[in-house]
């Protein structure tokens, strides 16, 4: 009986799923005459899949990232069990309908992992077995619901190659619970798999210590081989192309049986198999591939009772089960309106009734029981929560030249020595650069986690290092291998711990700034998913001088600024660093539905990550500071390290490493200019940002919003030019002139560097003292600088 309710359960969800793609295609008025898609044939190779998984196998503490163009079977499965709205159905691919691809922030559905970047909702399972691994590990993770990590792959995203080092650091890792279930349907966006590729692939998951299962034959495959003459048809099966299967199965029964007695015929026992079954039949037997029959699924995902990851290869059709199945031209293709009426009717669904979930069920009653008792969807919405941390108040010693990543150092180190909650809940994590990005210290006394001890043999042997590298269940940073966008997705899955187990986590991953270019897909990523991390990127731009162009970064700045859902900030001293961590610990925490708040106008009740850009470049200190002016502006972005006078002519504007050329330079015009002022930016991102909702408020019919920039700019004289400087792209600052429509001068780096000295780099740059100072000289009215 289990069988016959996931079959009804599969046929139901292939309906549901093409007639809300059909709906928004050819039924919903357009406003723009532009096709919305929806891929019916991806869903279709996928339905079988999903249902024996969700129905038969999944247990409510599993989570699933879900093939991207599956989105539609998804949002049928929910909707039939009560937790999707019909209207949503209906305005799929529309502004506030369910979306194109499963999303944890837009859809109302349980979606565990959102995807739509093809291959990195595959990672994230991989990595977020991790994170549960260490979760679980720890004492304050009693209790936490620990289960299966599942990707639903396509096909295609096996070429993407973040998939592949996700796998090597799933093997440096003792990679557990994690299963990846391929839909090979063979065919992509423009053409078909190439044959041979996936034996390889296969290779590659062996090499990796994981468990392979193919799921080629279906249980009428299988049944007919047993029949005389079957393995002959089994030979066949195995050996006919990929595009050849795909362009029979498109032309159906008919076609199949002919060329089956071309290639088989005259065989006695395999004429017979073939003859005893009508066209309709032969062509049901050909496309019951394994992966398209929901028994053998259900089957062989019970049949695992270990945890080591294991890879499904199942086999589909694409577009099984309608008729694009096989076209190659299918995955971006649509049934036309005279195909679905056809269609329609060999499913059985009387008109009126295509959006009612029971429509076709032979016993509703029995149905309806049989979906209550499904043990995935027993405990509903699988969101949970945990209390927020209270962060310790994070001082530091200034009086003395340090650099921003000496600061952050010293920070995670006093909180290493400490107890407090909020340390015992740090995750740090880097890749291949631990030592030199700042967490060596944090490191030697939170140690490294592994699921079993593992001793430093230097340690042991008693050779002098700066590093003591012991691994422990109890360690607190898992180190990673050099590729950025293993960093990136598992920030995102440490970040979205308190929600998936219960647990919160305060991530907080380092890497060379220049490489955050490198993750930056999966850094987006997480983002979208709504993940609460903390990255550092260090150090930053052509102060790293010796390094040379291809380790100096210029566009981070703009990135910082442009991320959703990512805080980006630049200090340039030690005492900014320690206010601006210390709001950002809270700020990760934070999940508030409030209005915007009035003095700023950013959304900070909402929470978000944050992005730390730092420097290795040591300054002086400006002195001890705790005014509430300072550290307000800190954390909104800006405050006046020199404030304008009534005649202020000159305004430089600094964020980051060039602090010190900006002061320098303030102090070289000083006598040629009147009122000289610094503004001390700490971060454009919010600064921009707020100016940007000031606006709307203010179109709102609220005239007196005002944003912190628009505050801060408030006295300055209309005839004042400001002169902008940072290690980055200068566009980062450029825009401040905007804001009350003064002359502005953007100076930063537009282009490569190279090694040098640092002096060196910023007089080739133009962002040292005298050239700021050159510029104020060339391009404001006033006297000269002598030489």
């Amino acid at each position: 009986m289990t069988n016959t309710h996931l079959k009804t359960v599969e046929q139901r969800l292939l309906w549901l799923s093409h007639w809300m793609i059909h709906h928004a295609n050819h039924i919903r008025p357009k406003v723009d005459g532009i096709k919305v898609g929806g891929h019916q044939a991806s869903s279709a190779s996928m339905v079988s899949i999903m249902t024996a998984l969700y129905f038969s196998a999944l247990r409510p503490e599993d989570r699933v990232a879900v093939k991207p163009h599956a989105s539609p079977i998804f949002h049928a499965m929910q909707y039939l069990m009560g937790n999707q709205t019909r209207d949503k159905l209906e305005n799929f691919r529309g502004y506030g309908g369910v979306q194109s691809y499963p999303s944890r922030t837009k859809d109302v559905d349980d979606v565990d992992f959102s995807t739509g970047s093809v291959g990195l909702g595959v990672g994230i399972t991989a990595l977020a077995a991790m994170v549960q691994d260490y979760i679980t590990a720890k004492d304050w993770g009693a209790g936490a619901p620990a289960g299966r990590m599942v990707a639903l792959v396509g096909d295609a995203e096996m070429d993407e190659g973040n998939v592949y080092e996700v796998l090597q650091e799933g093997w440096k890792n003792n990679l557990r619970n994690t299963w990846w279930i391929i839909d090979y349907n063979r065919q992509s966006l423009d053409g078909i798999v190439r044959e041979g590729l996936f034996e390889r692939i296969e290779k590659i998951f062996d090499a990796f210590g994981w468990d392979v299962v193919r799921v080629k034959y279906g249980t009428l495959q299988r049944a007919a081989f047993a029949e005389p003459g079957g393995e002959a048809l089994r030979t066949w099966i195995d050996a006919c192309p990929n595009a050849e299967y795909s362009a029979l199965t498109y032309m159906g029964g008919a076609v199949w049986r002919e060329r089956l007695m071309n290639d088989l015929g005259d065989q006695g026992d395999v004429t017979a198999l073939i003859e005893r079954r009508s066209d309709r039949d032969l062509a049901d037997l050909m496309e019951n591939l394994g992966g398209n029959c929901v028994e053998t699924l259900a089957e062989t995902f019970a049949a695992i009772d270990h945890d080591r990851p294991t890879c499904f290869l199942a086999y589909t059709i694409k577009g099984w089960g309608t008729p694009i199945a096989g076209h190659k031209d299918n995955h971006g293709g649509l049934m036309t309106k005279a195909q679905m009426a056809d269609w329609q009717a060999h499913m059985r669904v009387p008109e009126g009734q295509e959006w009612d979930p029971l429509a076709t069920v032979a016993d509703p009653d029995a149905f309806k029981t049989f979906l209550a008792q499904v043990p995935f969807f027993a405990q509903g919405t699988r969101r949970h929560a945990d209390a927020r941390l209270a962060v310790p108040q994070i001082a530091l010693d200034t009086s003395r030249d340090i650099s921003t990543q000496m600061a952050f150092g010293k920070i995670l180190d006093d909180l290493a020595r400490g107890d407090s909650d909020l340390a015992a809940r740090i995750l740090t994590t880097s890749p291949d650069v631990t030592g030199t990005t700042g967490l060596g210290p944090w490191v030697n006394r939170r140690n490294l986690f592994a699921r079993t001890e593992q001793k430093d043999a230097f340690i042991e042997h008693r050779i002098p290092s700066t590093a003591k590298w012991n691994f422990s269940p109890e360690g607190q940073h898992i180190e990673l291998g050099i590729a950025e966008m293993n960093l990136m997705l598992l920030l995102g899955a440490a970040g979205l711990a308190h929600s998936l187990w219960g647990k919160r986590l305060i991530p907080i991953g380092t890497l060379y700034d220049p490489f955050v270019s490198r993750g930056l897909d999966a850094l987006n990523y997480a983002c979208y998913q709504d993940a609460r991390f903390l990255l550092v990127g260090t150090p930053s731009g052509v102060t790293l001088a010796p390094e040379g162009g291809a380790h100096q970064s210029l566009a981070t700045p703009l990135i910082g600024m442009s991320q959703d859902g990512l805080a980006a900030f630049e200090p340039a001293f030690a005492d900014e660093l320690a206010v601006i961590m210390e709001w950002a610990f809270d700020y990760l925490q934070r999940e508030g539905e409030g209005d915007p708040d009035e003095r700023t106008w950013l959304r900070d009740e909402t929470g978000g990550s944050v992005y730390l850009r730092l420097t290795t470049k040591p300054l002086e200190q400006p002195g001890k500071r705790a005014d509430d002016a300072f550290r307000q502006g800190a954390i909104d972005g800006a405050y006046w390290l020199r404030p304008p006078g009534p005649g202020c002519e000159v305004v430089i504007a600094y964020q980051g490493a060039v602090a010190d050329e900006a002061i320098a330079a303030a102090g070289m015009i000083a006598g040629l200019r009147r009122d000289v002022a610094v503004l001390a930016v700490t971060s454009a991102d919010r600064l921009n940002a707020g100016w940007t909702a000031a606006q709307r408020e203010r179109t709102r019919g609220n005239a007196k919003a005002q944003s912190h920039i628009e505050q801060l700019f408030a006295t300055l004289p209309p005839h004042c030019t400001l002169v902008t400087v940072i290690d980055g792209h200068p566009a980062t600052l450029g825009w401040l002139g905007s804001v009350v429509g003064h002359r502005t001068v953007p100076l930063g780096v537009e282009h490569f560097g190279q090694t040098g000295t640092i002096g060196d780099l910023y007089r080739h740059h133009g962002i040292d003292a005298r050239a700021i100072a050159d510029r104020v000289a060339a391009l404001t009215p006033g006297r000269r600088i002598m030489a």
